[in-house]
C-alpha cells in the first residue's frame, strides 16, 4: 500500500486517539484505517499503536514515528504549495530559443519590451542551435522555441503568434545603375543576395507562384540583418524582412521590385511544451508577444 498514505492515516489516529474519528475525518471505513496502520506497522516493523476496546494509545515508537511522518508530510504539503505558486506566480527563469535569423530581427525588439514590462521574470534568450526535432528544446530546458515551419507534433503546443511579411527589394542607388528587373525572369541578370534558408525565391501566391532559384549569388549571409545592410549599399537584389526596412522603403532608399509577385508571409510560432497547465510566465510571455506583434502590423499598415 501507498507508504504517504498509511502514513497520512496514521498521524490522523496520532492526533485523534481514534480509529472512528480518523475514518471520518479521511472519510474512509473504520476498517480501512486499521488496515492502513496495521500495514505500516509491517513496513516499520514495530508496534505503532496500543489497541484497547475503549481507546487508542501510541507507544513510545508510535510517538516517535508520529512525529517524523507529520514532519515529512507537512514538508510535502509545504513543497507542492511552493511548487503551485511558482508555477501560478509570473515570476522566475524562462528560458527561450529561437533561430538566429528571427531573433535578430524583430524578436529580439519584442523581447525587450517584455523584459522592461516584467522584471521579474527573468529571460534566457539563445539564438542558433535549434534541433530537427520539434521538441528537443525541452529537454535540453527551454521553455518556448520560437519557428517559422509548421509544427504538428503531439508533444508539443503551438501558438500562431504572428506572420513576417518579406519583400524583394534593392536600393535606388544600385537601380540607377543596373537597371530595374520587369519580370522574375530578368532577376538571373542581376546581382543577388541569398540567405541559406531561401535558396528558392517564391514571389507571388497560389496558382501563380514563381519559384526563383539564384544562381551563383554575389554575396551568401545567414543573417537577414546583413543582408539588409548589403542591400541599403547597392550591393545587388535581395529577399528581406519587411518591417525592418520599411522606413527605408518609404524614404525610397530601398525600392520594392516585381510588387505584382510580393512573397508569402513567414509564419511565427512559438512552441511550449504539453503536459497540465500552462506556467503563468509561458503564457504571459506568448500573449505578449501576440499582443506586440498584433500592435506592430497594426501601425505597419
Amino acid at each position: 500500500m501507498d507508504r504517504l498514505v498509511v502514513m497520512k492515516t496514521f498521524v490522523t489516529v496520532a492526533k485523534s486517539s481514534s480509529f472512528s474519528a480518523a475514518a471520518r475525518e479521511l472519510a474512509i471505513s473504520g476498517s480501512l484505517v486499521s488496515r492502513h496502520v496495521a500495514d505500516l506497522e509491517r513496513q516499520v516493523g514495530v508496534r505503532l499503536v496500543n489497541r484497547t476496546a475503549r481507546s487508542v494509545s501510541l507507544t513510545e515508537a508510535g510517538k516517535r514515528y508520529a512525529e517524523f511522518a507529520e514532519r515529512i508530510l507537512d514538508e510535502i504539503d509545504d513543497e507542492d504549495a511552493s511548487l503551485s505558486g511558482s508555477r501560478d506566480a509570473p515570476e522566475g527563469t524562462l528560458s527561450i530559443i529561437c533561430p538566429k535569423w528571427i531573433g535578430t530581427l524583430e524578436v529580439g525588439d519584442a523581447i525587450a519590451a517584455f523584459v522592461r514590462d516584467h522584471p521579474k521574470i527573468q529571460v534566457r534568450f539563445e539564438l542558433g542551435g535549434m534541433s530537427d526535432r520539434n521538441y528537443d528544446f525541452l529537454d535540453r530546458g527551454y521553455d518556448i522555441a520560437f519557428h517559422t515551419r509548421d509544427l504538428r507534433d503531439s508533444n508539443v503546443l503551438v501558438r500562431r503568434v504572428s506572420e513576417l511579411p518579406f519583400v524583394l527589394a534593392a536600393s535606388a542607388d544600385y537601380l540607377r545603375r543596373k537597371g530595374t528587373p520587369a519580370t522574375v525572369a530578368e532577376l538571373g541578370d542581376h546581382l543577388c543576395l541569398l540567405h541559406p534558408n531561401d535558396p528558392v525565391w517564391r514571389l507571388g501566391a497560389g496558382a501563380d507562384t514563381i519559384h526563383f532559384k539564384v544562381q551563383d549569388a554575389a554575396v551568401i549571409a545567414n543573417s537577414y540583418l546583413v543582408i539588409e545592410k548589403l542591400v541599403e549599399e547597392g550591393c545587388g537584389i535581395a529577399l528581406i524582412p519587411r518591417r525592418p526596412a520599411e522606413a527605408r522603403l518609404a524614404a525610397g532608399e530601398l525600392v520594392e521590385l516585381l510588387p505584382q509577385h510580393q512573397p508569402p508571409a513567414r509564419a511565427l510560432y512559438a512552441v511550449h511544451g504539453p503536459g497540465g497547465r500552462t506556467p503563468e510566465r509561458v503564457r504571459i510571455f506568448l500573449d505578449f508577444m501576440t499582443a506586440w506583434f498584433r500592435a506592430r502590423a497594426a501601425a505597419a499598415a
